[in-house]
């Protein structure tokens, strides 16, 4: 369970990354260095968002693909479905930019998990 939990959460911080696509005058557009709240400890990852609703998550586990990333001023928000150790999982993140600081929370049948980035 504790694996499982672990490899959920770092797919999250890939799927954070992915999450900062947005339109050009988005505030949340480029690249964030994130770090997620978990049962099993932080992780973190950078998450790219290029404007175009999608984005991408980074980890030392690899990358992960986002699509459907909403921008609405200062909020961001997508779901991403994860692998996490052959366990699919879907994740939720709604999130707010406030000058080069992100925070939000990704909401999974597992509970809420902190998200807090800075703007690279």
């Amino acid at each position: 369970m504790n694996k499982l939990m672990k490899n959920i959460f770092v797919i999250a911080v890939f799927g954070l990354l992915i999450a900062c696509a947005s339109a050009p005058s988005s505030l949340g557009i480029g690249s964030w260095a994130v770090d997620i709240s978990t049962p099993v400890g932080d992780q973190s990852g950078v998450w790219t968002f290029p404007g175009d609703g999608t984005g991408v998550m980074g980890s030392d586990l690899g990358d992960q693909a986002i699509e459907g990333v909403m921008m609405d001023g200062n909020t961001i928000s997508f779901n991403v479905d994860i692998d996490a150790g052959g366990q699919a999982l879907s994740l939720s993140f709604s999130g707010i930019v406030a000058g080069d600081t992100l925070t939000g929370a990704f909401e999974s049948d597992f509970g809420a998990f902190d998200v807090s980035g800075t703007r690279q």
